[in-house]
């Protein structure tokens, strides 16, 4: 099940991704402002990213610790797709699959296509 998409931006590949709050009820933050997420890139790679959460009235969570490297990894730049899936893998102990997509132009028609990792 797809958690959210989002088309990264400068602070995105920078420094931290943050994605709408309404995500929030797929994450179990266990009464805390963090929680670390255990997620299968798409060359099957265990990561750990960690989650983290404002406090108040406006929970704006955000990716950080974790995140940069998979950004790197995959050589992602502003315009490019990530894609967070909530699937379990009991194999490898993950509960989510993140998946980076880029914009490509075939024939003058648009669609995204699997980045792979840079190195």
């Amino acid at each position: 099940m797809q958690i959210f998409s989002k088309e990264l931006k400068d602070t995105d590949v920078r420094f931290r991704l943050s994605f709408p709050p309404h995500c929030l009820q797929h994450l179990d933050f266990a009464g805390n402002n963090l929680v670390d997420l255990h997620v299968k890139d798409s060359c099957g790679e265990l990561r750990v990213i960690r989650c983290l959460k404002r406090d108040g009235d406006y929970d704006k969570p955000v990716l950080s610790k974790g995140w940069l490297k998979f950004v790197a990894d995959y050589g992602l730049r502003v315009g490019d797709m990530v894609v967070l899936h909530r699937e379990d893998d009991h194999n490898l102990g993950s509960q989510f699959r993140i998946e980076a997509k880029r914009r490509i132009n075939l024939f003058r028609e648009e669609d995204w296509g699997e980045v792979t990792r840079a190195n």
